[in-house]
């Protein structure tokens, strides 16, 4: 078993999450997005929006999609922010 498989292993028993619940690969792909079209710390920032986004009723699918797509318009949307009247 490698660290990153463990470590998720571990930490979803010690949080009482059901492991199957978790997809690795899709909160990792999305952290990869932000942290390159955002920042850097906007990454851990934003799993962790993430968590309170599926913990409201939010499907992960969905909020992972929304956020996938903001940071990629990150530049455009910003743009827009900070023109915006």
């Amino acid at each position: 078993m490698n660290v990153l498989a463990e470590w998720t292993a571990l930490a979803c028993k010690e949080l009482g999450v059901d492991p199957a619940r978790v997809d690795r690969d899709l909160v990792l792909e999305l952290t990869k997005e932000v942290a390159h079209g955002v920042a850097r710390p906007a990454a851990p920032l934003t799993a962790y929006l993430l968590g309170l986004a599926q913990g409201a009723g939010t499907a992960p699918d969905d909020a992972v999609a929304r956020l996938t797509t903001l940071a990629g318009n990150w530049s455009q949307a910003t743009k827009e922010t900070l023109t915006d009247s």
